[in-house]
């Protein structure tokens, strides 16, 4: 009776739910683009910007689904357009079948995209061999509605290497002229924290030789990174660029991991709170040449945005320009295959008028209703109130701080662990 008395009660435990979308699905198509396009914190602001903020007066609807026989597989359909009916507004859909070779490792995989627009049915493969860090890739429009006349509507092949340190890469058109090579190179590299890295883009000039002296076809960035990549890893990014020369832009994210004292009677005692995630991110955009623009174009423009995912179930995003401002809640269910409802509004600043859109998605790809009870992550940040209330009710048991800190992710599901180490 008195072993029964004495038993040391169960450790206190946090909820630590998985993003809303992690990884993104921008993600699984980083290897079609170049890594100077994705990397300073590019994709993730991305997201942040665009994610769960529909067009005003515009709806979207996206089934994303993956077969219980075969993981390798998934389907991605989507329908969007105007709430109000609109001649010169139509509704667009389109659906993307995709094969992947490692259900955990999206780099290499073979995608069909059908749509009614142009193009009407498009080919995308890449191959990544990561023992040699060498990659290909290709997208190709098969049908199209009108004639092939530019060298685009044949397609682009490009090669590249990636590492954990080192990306460079070249896309070409395979139907090009002479003048027309490369349509895209690029080259970045990382050296600590600090990550740099240059892109050509030809757009400027008549002659192979013009374009490459052009400096309005180059551009160049630096940035400044910490974290893991890990959800539950804070992470701070901070990126200089000089997009062709004519346009300079300054941008920063923050992804923010906090604790809050949950109460809920439905969870048990050891229970005593749940991880938030904070983001926040700002963009700067401004001309340095001396191009007149029109009023309708400013010389510098700026926005700013941030969510807040209190559970897994509940979502807060708003971003703020000087020409607008948008604010997004966003619900995921718990069951599966899960459903996410979001409707954003939007206030014109200009005309003075708010503006609504909604969004729907149902989606079996991730796991969407994970949510991990663990001790390791009780109080990342604990304050003496948290010790001193952590010793009192636990006895020798003090409330713990987080290893992932350390780099330890061992103990992690897939979507709370890092994303791969490739540039």
């Amino acid at each position: 009776m008195g072993n029964f008395l004495d038993k040391e009660p169960p450790p206190p435990m946090v909820l630590v739910p998985p993003l809303f979308d992690f990884p993104p699905l921008a993600a699984r198509n980083r290897m079609l683009e170049s890594s100077y396009s994705l990397l300073f914190g590019k994709l993730a602001l991305r997201c942040l910007f665009e994610d769960y903020f529909e067009e005003a007066r515009h709806f979207s609807t996206r089934i994303m689904l993956k077969p219980i026989d075969d993981p390798h597989v998934d389907l991605i359909a989507t329908v969007s357009g105007p709430l109000d009916h609109k001649p010169e507004e139509n509704i667009v859909g389109n659906a993307f079948f995709r094969w992947q070779s490692d259900v955990d490792d999206p780099h290499t995989f073979m995608d069909l995209f059908v749509s009614n627009t142009d193009p009407v049915l498009q080919l995308r493969s890449s191959a990544y061999y990561p023992r040699y860090g060498i990659g290909a890739f290709g997208i190709f429009p098969v049908l199209l509605k009108k004639s092939r006349i530019a060298s685009e509507d044949y397609g682009v092949m490009g090669l590249r290497y990636g590492s954990g340190n080192l990306s460079f890469g070249a896309t070409v058109m395979p139907f090009a002229v002479k003048d027309e090579l490369p349509k895209s190179a690029w080259l970045v590299s990382k050296m600590g924290k600090l990550t740099v890295g240059v892109q050509y883009e030809p757009g400027y000039g008549s002659k192979a030789n013009a374009k490459y002296k052009n400096l309005m076809n180059w551009s160049a960035a630096i940035g400044y990174g910490v974290g893991s990549g890990s959800p539950l890893s804070p992470s701070f990014n901070f990126c200089l660029e000089l997009a062709k020369s004519s346009q300079f832009i300054a941008s920063f994210y923050q992804h923010t991991v906090v604790q809050r004292r949950v109460k809920n009677p439905f969870e048990e005692n050891e229970i005593v709170g749940i991880t938030n995630y904070i983001d926040f991110g700002f963009e700067l955009q401004t001309r340095v040449d001396d191009v007149s623009t029109s009023d309708k174009i400013p010389d510098s423009t700026f926005q700013v945005a941030a969510s807040w995912q209190a559970n897994k179930n509940f979502l807060v995003k708003g971003k703020v320009g000087p020409l607008s401002s948008s604010l997004s809640l966003a619900f995921k269910s718990w069951w599966k295959p899960s459903f996410t409802f979001n409707i954003s509004a939007t206030r014109d600043r200009v005309i003075g008028k708010t503006a609504y859109g909604f969004g729907i998605r149902v989606e079996n790809l991730r796991e969407a209703s994970y949510q991990r009870a663990d001790p390791n992550f009780v109080m990342l940040t604990p304050s003496k109130e948290h010790l001193a209330e952590g010793i009192l009710k636990y006895g020798k048991r003090p409330m713990l701080q987080s290893d992932v800190n350390a780099g330890n992710f061992e103990g992690l599901p897939r979507e709370l662990r890092p994303l791969g180490k490739i540039l």
